[in-house]
């Protein structure tokens, strides 16, 4: 396909990276030569400096060929400008990046009188994933499935644990909890693991399963499956205002520390049930005297990484509060990991894995239709979730007489509601959705799972 890009910033050049690896032909438009000359050097795209609300500019990246345009400026105003030129220009679908709470209230007016095909907000999803996170603080991630009705939560192993030394095949014969794991990461390695797979202290693993069964097996484990009650804030950007908004909706307090005065102000109207502190979030004594040492949970989310991997740090040396560290550059995620800043959001991903499902789904046939995605281990493993449509060649099959592609494990089966984790005779029905993860990158359709 031909894409688009306007903003060549950290989610503008990772979407060029994400979409170019899934083979598409892939333009990008800044203002800034050298924020082109970077992304041109590290993935094989275009660079057309410009601005992306010009006719002139968008003609010269080629508009009237292109199948889609994803405009991700610092601008929403801007995004939706381009949009609605490459509408009247080339006819092509768009997707914009939309952030600011006034225009989210009215998204649904904005989309269709635009004509967007999609609208994105970094700061509302990575609200919403780091929301389920505090949901249940043992996790290092939590994506869901079939409507929330399927969770698949990121743990590691403690030493302690009764998982250590045992194989998956043992495990669930002495768990009895209709739950599956289906990746394991083990240092630089991960894998996809059979029944005959023995875990070890440090693994990180991914447990897919229903709600209800990933609780119980979380219990057996003797790990707390209870919520935070209060969550400690530093930085009031947009994703803590999005964050904030939804855990006081279930009862969490909030505490909010901002420098910006002005901002502060704005806080305390939007958000009036929670404590907006007007300080430096980096202030020691500050976080010190505002209760950190007895949070339940901490949320780094300034705008500076290197902040939000420092106070991550201190508040695990004062406290026990489950950590979630906002990483907006990944160049070094090889050390990030290392420190143990408990659970990290990259909203570039979050956005990423949004994007590249739409476009797969405008590629699929008619067999299904790509319902979720979810890019799990640094990009190394997909997560999976197609509707099953008609004329399907995996319908009605059972699974163990279908030919599926190595490094694919079938993880749930919904079958109108009911959650089957699959056995050899499971077949797929039309109208099922099914959740697939898989270290084969770009499939379109349930059909791929097949071998060629």
């Amino acid at each position: 396909m031909q894409i688009i890009i306007v903003g060549g910033g950290n989610v503008g050049a990772t979407l060029a990276e994400r979409l170019s690896q899934e083979k598409h032909n892939i333009s990008v438009i800044d203002t800034r030569n050298e924020v082109l000359s970077r992304i041109c050097d590290n993935v094989d795209v275009m660079g057309i400096v410009g601005n992306g609300a010009s006719y002139a500019v968008q003609k010269e990246a080629g508009i009237e060929e292109a199948d889609l345009l994803i405009a991700v400026t610092n601008s929403d105003e801007l995004n939706m400008l381009c949009c609605l030129i490459a509408r009247k220009a080339g006819g092509c679908q768009t997707i914009a990046r939309v952030r600011n709470p006034v225009y989210s209230r009215e998204i649904s007016f904005i989309k269709e009188e635009l004509g967007l095909s999609m609208v994105i907000n970094p700061e509302d999803e990575a609200a919403m994933e780091i929301a389920r996170v505090l949901k249940f603080p043992s996790a290092l991630e939590i994506d869901t499935f079939a409507k929330g009705r399927v969770e698949l939560v990121k743990y590691q192993i403690e030493g302690a644990s009764a998982l250590c030394g045992q194989s998956l095949k043992a495990i669930s014969a002495k768990m009895k909890c209709d739950v599956l794991v289906s990746t394991v990461e083990r240092g630089e390695e991960v894998f996809i693991p059979d029944g005959n797979f023995v875990l070890r202290e440090k693994d990180e693993i991914s447990i897919m399963g229903s709600t209800k069964n990933i609780v119980l097996f979380f219990k057996k484990l003797e790990v707390p499956t209870t919520r935070a009650n209060n969550v400690f804030i530093v930085g009031g950007g947009e994703t803590a205002y999005y964050l904030s908004k939804h855990l006081l909706s279930i009862g969490v307090d909030v505490k909010i520390v901002e420098k910006n005065k002005q901002r502060c102000n704005e806080l305390c109207e939007l958000l009036p049930e929670a404590m907006i502190i007007c300080g430096d979030g980096t202030d020691r004594d500050l976080l010190l005297e505002e209760g950190l040492p007895q949070a339940e949970s901490f949320v780094a989310l300034t705008n500076f990484d290197e902040e939000n991997i420092l106070l991550s740090l201190f508040a695990r040396s004062i406290s026990k509060a489950k950590l979630i560290t906002r990483i907006h550059r990944i160049a070094f995620d090889e050390i990030i990991e290392e420190l143990n800043l408990g659970s990290v959001v990259y909203p570039k991903y979050i956005t990423a894995e949004s994007i590249i499902k739409y476009v797969r789904g405008m590629q699929n046939s008619i067999g299904s239709n790509i319902e979720t995605l979810y890019q799990l281990h640094n990009d190394r493993v997909e997560a999976l979730e197609f509707i099953v449509r008609q004329k399907s060649p995996v319908v009605d099959i059972p699974l163990q007489e279908l030919h599926l592609k190595p490094n694919l494990l079938l993880c749930c089966i919904n079958h109108r509601g009911q959650i089957i984790t699959p056995g050899g005779q499971s077949r797929l029905k039309v109208g099922d959705t099914v959740v697939i993860v898989t270290t084969v990158k770009g499939l379109d359709d349930i059909s791929d799972i097949l071998k060629d």
